[in-house]
């Protein structure tokens, strides 16, 4: 099957909307990074940054993103970083990316917030002139550490408003429950700030209620364990909440033991707005039409749930209606034009 699907996905338009950009921070970047910043790495070669990539769970990946961000010192370097992504994406199909930045991660080592935007946005725009790819910023708050450091970075945030079009929930999930960031979360909302939160990744059914009801999230990022709760994921069917979905994130993170047990299909069964994205490529061992070619053999995807993945990803996007439509119109020619070669 993945041979038959692979030329649909290959060029299929899609938006991804769970990356995080620090994640995309391939091994000979890092090595070269280091290298023209001065920054030292337990690490002297790609092949040993490789050997490092073998994960037990969520804590042993943060442990080595974060040690790996350090390489990140300028504005040049947070440019180069996205770039290179979009560069990838634009090969793949894709149209339109929101991304995650991580901002606590670079004060917290003294690296000004204006750096790390100015690089990352100075990027979004030439993909948008040079390429053709739209984005949308997503600044996400570090959930290991006390809510008053969000409240630092939302500060920051608000100064920058034209950039910055959400925010969002991440790292260690086990432990920090959405609730432990309700006041932030309001302020955000407050001032304009789209919701989104990681919840139900490691965590347990109720953190995804919780990020529905207590931040009041547009958007679940996995949201893999509301599959456990039949009253919640028919409440996601019912309300058609987005769940930004990564398989191959899943798989190496050891939240799924196989990726045919992948919650993906059963959730577009139960009529769920799911999509499948890369969360941090580089760690994972795929970009987005990796996740998208691995899941579809591992659980049995048709042509047509490709093409509805797709579909659902503009769906969920935050661009306007009618550039919904239009990406989802152009969806439905590409796949129109893949079953006519197919035929």
């Amino acid at each position: 099957m993945t041979e038959r699907l692979e030329p649909l996905i290959e060029h299929l338009p899609k938006a991804e909307l769970h990356l995080h950009i620090e994640g995309t921070l391939e091994p000979e970047m890092m090595l070269a990074l280091a290298k023209r910043n001065n920054v030292s790495l337990p690490y002297d070669t790609v092949e040993e940054i490789h050997a490092a990539y073998r994960f037990e769970g969520l804590q042993d990946f943060l442990d080595l993103y974060y040690a790996g961000m350090s390489v990140l010192v300028e504005a040049r370097d947070f440019h180069d970083l996205t770039r290179a992504y979009l560069d990838k994406m634009a090969g793949q199909g894709v149209r339109h990316v929101e991304i995650f930045f991580d901002p606590q991660a670079h004060t917290d080592r003294g690296v000004a917030f204006e750096t790390v935007l100015e690089g990352i946005t100075g990027a979004l725009e030439e993909g948008e002139r040079e390429l053709g790819i739209t984005s949308k910023l997503i600044m996400c708050f570090l959930r290991h550490l006390p809510e008053e450091q969000a409240f630092e970075a939302l500060e920051c945030a608000c100064r920058h408003k034209e950039h910055i079009h959400g925010v969002g929930l991440d790292s260690g999930e086990a432990g920090n429950p959405p609730e432990k960031f309700s006041r932030v979360y309001a302020a955000a909302r407050d001032e304009g700030f789209v919701p989104v939160a990681h919840a139900g990744e490691e965590g347990p059914a109720e953190y995804v209620r919780t990020a529905l009801d207590d931040l009041k999230v547009a958007r679940v990022d996995h949201g893999n364990h509301a599959l456990d709760d039949p009253a919640l994921t028919a409440r996601l069917a019912r309300e058609q909440t987005p769940l930004t979905m990564c398989p191959l994130s899943n798989l190496r993170l050891k939240g799924i033991d196989r990726l045919e047990d992948h919650p993906v299909k059963r959730a577009m069964e139960a009529g769920l707005l799911v999509t499948v994205n890369s969360d941090d490529p580089s760690y994972f061992g795929g970009y987005i039409n990796d996740n998208y070619t691995a899941v579809a053999d591992a659980v049995g995807l048709s042509a047509g749930d490709v093409v509805t993945l797709a579909k659902n990803s503009f769906a969920a996007s935050f661009l306007p209606d009618a550039d919904k439509q239009a990406h989802i119109d152009a969806v439905d020619a590409h796949a129109e034009r893949f079953a006519g070669d197919a035929d």
